[in-house]
């Protein structure tokens, strides 16, 4: 009887292998569909004439950039060289008017000639500037 138990028991045991092939898609090779959705995008395409003028609109910025920030520069430097002239300005007349009242005090004239003539600014054929002073 234990003979015929193991052979039932191996019987069904195929059987069940059988039945687990039979219903199986792996080991038929059925095929499977899938569906993917490319996530890859691709530039457009640009022509060499687009890409030298996107080159030459971002060259022409940052140009135009530093330009502006050495502008300010030169503004800031143009305000305060006239704050200072404006300061030398006030302190030759002040000098002046201290030399006016000295001169009075004392009784002094003032020349009608200045002592020494002012230069002149000559140029030559090349545009070298000369000065010099006029010639009696």
């Amino acid at each position: 009887m234990s003979k015929n138990k193991n052979l039932l028991v191996a019987g069904i045991v195929l059987i069940i292998c059988l039945i687990v092939i039979v219903f199986s898609d792996s080991i038929h090779g059925s095929e499977k569909k899938y569906e993917i959705e490319p996530e890859i995008t691709l530039p457009e395409y640009r022509s060499d004439a687009a890409r030298a003028i996107d080159a030459y609109e971002h060259v022409m910025n940052r140009f135009m950039s530093m330009t502006d920030r050495n502008f300010s520069g030169i503004n800031t430097d143009v305000k305060d060289v006239s704050k200072k002239l404006v300061l030398i300005d006030y302190k030759l007349t002040e000098l002046s008017a201290r030399m006016a009242r000295i001169e009075n005090a004392l009784g002094i004239k003032q020349p009608q000639e200045p002592v020494e003539k002012t230069p002149e600014v000559k140029s030559d054929v090349n545009d070298n500037s000369k000065i010099g002073l006029e010639k009696p």
